[in-house]
């Protein structure tokens, strides 16, 4: 009887371990994706505020 506590213990204790885990990466996933969406559009906001404000240099035939 003491013995299948023990095993049942370490199994819920295994389960919680896995399911934390998980957890942790879903967190840490949803903030690289969220960091790099960022970037993305503050990226693209300085290359439209450079194109602005820097000249064209198109060739003239």
């Amino acid at each position: 009887m003491r013995c299948s506590k023990i095993v049942n213990f370490f199994l819920i204790l295994t389960l919680i371990t896995t399911c934390t885990g998980c957890a942790v990466v879903a967190v840490a996933d949803a903030a690289v994706t969220v960091v790099a969406t960022g970037v993305k559009v503050v990226a693209k906001t300085v290359e439209t505020a450079v194109d602005v404000v820097t000249p064209s240099r198109k060739k003239e035939k």
